[in-house]
């Protein structure tokens, strides 16, 4: 999960630090502001448009060089430019569509379209590693001599170092920015640079040792590019599919909350992610039963407003009251989790109350497993149970067992 700290968003990107040609044109066209969607679609829409020209500018070169030189790996790597020209219409039409706003039918907003976009350049990344190790099949089966001109290598060098600083400045903002789009379209680039670096070096071979092994250099290639596709489409399926949030920022979360004295606890913790800076939370926080519920209600208004403020997300707390003044609920609750904890380690409480009557007292409380636990549900519950009733004959365990969400 990524959020920003506790900064206006146009912090994260000082003047000093970018001193190339997005730096400039960011400069140039975007005003800063604190609004993180805005900054972000003002950012992928920059980069797009930069990488559609950018690739523009390569696949007219290339295709030149390939004319030249009557070289089809060359000619191929034109188009594939061409097509990574598309890669950057999705971003930058992912980030045009993530930046709208909430309305009826989306309330929570559009932000999932940029993971989207980084889907497609995945899968455009998956194609081309596909169509390059079948045109590397057909020139090893056929292989063909090829022309080189300084100028042809001129083409292609420059084309490696244009796209070796796409690479760069996509990696440097999709980190920035917690982008999985501009990730991919990163790898994308780096892929591109490797595969005209494959190039090069078979037409240099070919031209002064009188080998082919522009096939062979396009398998490999190939097998990279297929593998980095594979990355990138994973890291954009998984927060599709819902991931977990960091320790860090679940442990931002807990030290915010925790610093209200009024609040002894938390569980409960889920966070929902509905694209990059979109983040709503959920917890229940444990207070005393014995406080004035007014008071309470007011210090949970405010610390669901400093989480908005601090952390730029949403939350949704619900209030727990828990008896803190009775010796013998304490002293049976210690007494429980030391008895949970040694069935395994990874067993926590909440939730613990008591209630007695004439003939038993039942001790009721959730327990939280993580997921792929080795016992079952069932199993866990019926150990607790046999614990709690091995500690006071007189105890009755109600137990809820549940998943931790962080």
């Amino acid at each position: 999960m990524h959020t920003l700290k506790e900064m206006p968003f146009y912090f994260v990107f000082p003047q000093k630090e970018w001193n190339d040609m997005i730096s400039l044109l960011a400069r140039l066209f975007i005003k800063p502001q604190e609004d993180e969607a805005a900054m972000r679609k003002a950012y992928g829409i920059l980069c797009g448009a930069v990488g559609i020209g950018l690739n523009v500018l390569l696949f007219l070169g290339k295709f030149l060089a390939g004319t030249i030189s009557g070289s089809i790996a060359i000619t191929a790597d034109a188009f594939n430019n061409l097509s990574d020209a598309g890669s950057s219409c999705v971003t930058l039409l992912g980030f045009q569509l993530a930046g709208q706003k909430p309305d009826v039918h989306h309330p929570f907003g559009h932000g999932r379209f940029e993971y989207l976009s980084g889907l497609a350049v995945s899968v455009l990344i998956l194609l081309m590693g596909f169509e390059l190790g079948k045109s590397s099949v057909e020139k090893i089966l056929h292989p063909a001599p090829v022309d080189s001109s300084p100028l042809v290598l001129a083409i292609l060098c420059v084309s490696i170092a244009v796209k070796l600083y796409m690479a760069l400045y996509n990696h440097r903002l999709g980190k920035k920015l917690h982008s999985s789009a501009m990730t991919a379209t990163a790898i994308d680039s780096l892929s591109d640079s490797i595969a005209t670096t494959a190039v090069l070096a078979a037409t240099l071979v070919g031209q002064f040792f009188h080998v082919m092994i522009d096939g062979w250099c396009g398998i490999l290639v190939a097998c990279f590019i297929l593998w980095s596709g594979y990355g990138a489409a994973k890291e954009t399926i998984d927060p599709l599919l819902g991931t977990p949030p960091t320790h860090e920022f679940v442990s931002r979360i807990r030290e915010l909350v925790l610093a209200h004295p009024s609040i002894i606890g938390i569980h409960d913790l889920i966070v929902h992610d509905y694209g990059p800076g979109r983040v709503m939370i959920s917890l229940h926080a444990e207070v005393s039963a014995s406080e004035n519920v007014l008071e309470l209600h007011d210090e949970i208004d405010n610390v669901e407003r400093e989480l908005r403020e601090k952390l730029g997300c949403d939350a949704v707390i619900h209030m727990d009251p828990v008896v803190t003044d009775d010796g013998i609920t304490q002293q049976t609750r210690q007494r429980v989790a030391t008895l949970v904890r040694c069935i395994d380690d990874d067993i926590s409480i909440h939730d613990f109350r008591m209630v007695s009557g004439p003939t038993h007292t039942n001790v009721i409380f959730d327990a939280v497993v993580p997921f792929g636990f080795r016992l079952s549900d069932e199993e866990v519950a019926s150990k607790i149970k046999s614990a709690v009733r091995a500690l006071d004959g007189n105890y009755y365990a109600v137990v809820n067992v549940e998943r931790s969400y962080t």
